[in-house]
């Protein structure tokens, strides 16, 4: 896939899910930002980390009365769709495989097959990126 056929995903996520109007934090305004350049860009895993770095931002903002809550926390103590809730769940522990890999010599799968795993983080790049714009999208007015 092209950087502008990368972009055109993004409007048209935005066009499918975005249909009153928000207000987001500046900080994660600027993460969306950062999150959607590096989709764009092919930049998967970059994509991912953003992305729910961007969720937790949000939730944060929205319902983080304890400053302290761990992403988990904020997914479960927020009132948003269960639907949702269960996708972010969902990124939230693919995030946790890359961020906390469990045995970084345990290498072999990934430079054997290493197209398994790029077509795995474009599909959940993908995912990342709806997930977002689902999460600061969720109250929205008209």
């Amino acid at each position: 896939m092209t950087e502008d056929e990368r972009w055109e995903l993004i409007t048209r996520l935005d066009e499918e899910l975005l249909v009153g109007g928000v207000i987001i934090s500046e900080w994660c305004s600027f993460i969306v930002r950062e999150a959607d350049t590096a989709f764009a860009k092919g930049a998967n895993l970059a994509a991912i980390l953003t992305s729910t770095s961007g969720i937790e931002t949000h939730l944060r903002a929205e319902y983080g009365e304890d400053r302290k809550q761990s992403l988990f926390d904020l997914i479960e103590n927020s009132p948003i769709d269960s639907g949702l809730k269960s996708d972010l769940h969902k990124l939230r522990k693919y995030r946790n495989k890359w961020v906390h890999v469990g045995d970084p010599l345990d290498d072999s799968d990934i430079q054997i097959f290493p197209e398994k795993y790029e077509q795995e983080l474009e599909n959940m790049a993908f995912f990342a990126a709806k997930a977002l714009r689902r999460t600061v999208y969720e109250n929205q007015f008209i």
